[in-house]
């Protein structure tokens, strides 16, 4: 996959309403799934239980959270873009969240993105991007929102 390369405030600014790109797909095992619920606190049975999940899920299956979809974001959107000169980057905010189709376990997500809103804020840029994840195996939506960040770039001496 090609990384779009950006520099700086005009590299980003190229992509404003249109599309920056799409990640490769991420493969969400039952491991990931169990680990994110430990790290989270969060042992619904519908995402950790397989044998119950079996018999009393819609599913058939154990469901992958909706905030481990959500917490792929920036290890998607980094495939995405390689942003040069960085001193440092915020993850800023999250708006106009929703979450569509359940990823069952063992399918695969991507990220699509859109240069939705831009402000130069000199020397750092805010930046929000339209979202899509979808999922490789339904062709659905399994999450959209705008996704907001501040990248710090370092100064030119």
């Amino acid at each position: 996959m090609n990384r779009v390369i950006i520099n700086g405030y005009e590299d980003f600014e190229k992509f404003l309403g249109k599309e920056i790109g799409s990640s490769d797909y991420l493969q969400v095992e039952q491991q990931r799934i169990n680990l994110f619920a430990d790290a989270t606190l969060d042992r619904q049975w519908i995402h950790v239980d397989e044998e119950r999940c079996k018999t009393e899920s819609p599913f058939h299956q154990t469901i992958v959270h909706g905030y481990l979809t959500l917490s792929l974001v920036p290890y998607l959107w980094d495939q995405i873009v390689q942003v040069n000169n960085l001193e440092r980057l915020v993850n800023y905010g999250m708006d106009k969240m929703k979450f569509g189709q359940p990823v069952l376990s063992g399918q695969s997500v991507r990220l699509n993105t859109t240069l939705e809103a831009i402000a130069n804020l000199r020397g750092a840029v805010r930046m929000s991007i339209r979202f899509t994840i979808d999922i490789k195996e339904t062709g659905k939506i399994a999450l959209e929102g705008l996704c907001t960040f501040v990248y710090f770039f370092k100064k030119q001496a």
